[in-house]
């Protein structure tokens, strides 16, 4: 369990890259299955050509950013579609990771990584790894939180909320998709980086339904603790992320469970995650939660509709807050 921990935040960067294209940019990005193999295999070749293991990571993540850079530019210069542009992206990064890599699969055994040090004095998979891995992630949420409440991370926010009210507002939405993109796949890049060198090797099919993973932590993670503020979403995706790594873990330890049916189990877990928050047990935990109203008929700002409630989006649009008698002119 305790290296289930550790994987668990490894992937927590993955998430947190998901949760800032999914729920902040509402942009739908396929890319990452791709790009997490191209900064496990940029860093695996650079550890073999003799790179010190941080500058590695550092090349892992710089090329995260190109590929969100290249999803972007389809999306906005080549006016593709969000989805088409993310699937294009991952097809073509397929061949490029195979360049890269040389072969399908790089060991890295020999090799010097950032986690040397730990598997040298046996900490790796233990109390003191989990506490490293938890403090460089609750860096990254930090530094994550602050940009979202810049100018730069204000109009991201808006762009996600509301792209033609954004635009009207002079945002450059244009220019705001390329820096979440680019952001988002640098994040999901550096944590197959770390991955890599947690696990020893690099795969080509390492990233393969990785957004489903993705999804299922940042589902999670809004669904048990639905909230508008950022910083709180932002350690409930990382929590999410822990949970999903414990559920596969624990489903891992039964003696008839076969691996083959990892993929089968994490649609699962999405699955109940998306229809837990509509059961009636979980819909009257939120409801005492919840402060009274002052104007019953008004939908409350925190209260979220079925369809919200399958994006992973808590927060109803704000058409609905509009009260009936508003609507019909009275």
């Amino acid at each position: 369990m305790i290296a289930a921990l550790d994987l668990g935040l490894i992937y927590a960067l993955m998430a947190l890259g998901v949760y800032l294209t999914f729920r902040i940019l509402d942009f739908a990005d396929l890319t990452i299955d791709s790009s997490f193999t191209t900064g496990a295999g940029t860093t695996a070749i650079a550890l073999l050509s003799g790179w010190n293991p941080w500058a590695a990571t550092v090349a892992g993540a710089l090329v995260g950013i190109i590929a969100g850079l290249i999803t972007g530019l389809l999306n906005t210069v080549g006016k593709i579609h969000p989805l088409l542009a993310g699937i294009l992206t991952q097809i073509g990064l397929y061949s490029i990771n195979l360049r890269i890599m040389g072969k399908a699969n790089v060991p890295l055994l020999r090799s010097e990584t950032v986690f040397t040090p730990l598997r040298n004095n046996h900490l790796l998979g233990t109390i003191t790894s989990v506490g490293i891995l938890l403090f460089v992630v609750a860096v990254f949420c930090t530094v994550l939180i602050w940009f979202l409440n810049t100018h730069l991370g204000l109009a991201l926010r808006a762009t996600g909320d509301n792209e033609e009210m954004a635009r009207a507002q002079g945002i450059n939405t244009d220019m705001t998709k390329l820096v979440g993109l680019a952001l988002s796949n640098a994040l999901v890049a550096l944590s197959g980086s770390l991955f890599a060198q947690y696990q020893g090797f690099a795969d080509i099919s390492m990233g393969i339904g990785l957004i489903v993973a993705g999804l299922a932590s940042v589902i999670i993670g809004t669904a048990v603790v639905p909230t508008s503020r950022v910083w709180v979403a932002v350690i409930a995706v990382v929590g999410g992320s822990i949970a999903y790594r414990l559920i596969i873990q624990a489903a891992l330890m039964i003696p008839w469970f076969d691996p083959n049916d990892m993929k089968l189990l994490s649609a699962l877990i999405v699955v109940v995650a998306l229809l837990a928050p509509r059961s009636k047990a979980f819909m009257s935990v939120r409801k005492s939660n919840q402060p009274k109203s002052e104007f019953s008929s008004v939908q409350p700002w925190d209260t979220a509709d079925a369809e919200e409630l399958d994006s992973g989006d808590t927060r109803p649009a704000s058409k609905q807050v509009t009260s009936p008698q508003r609507k019909g002119g009275k």
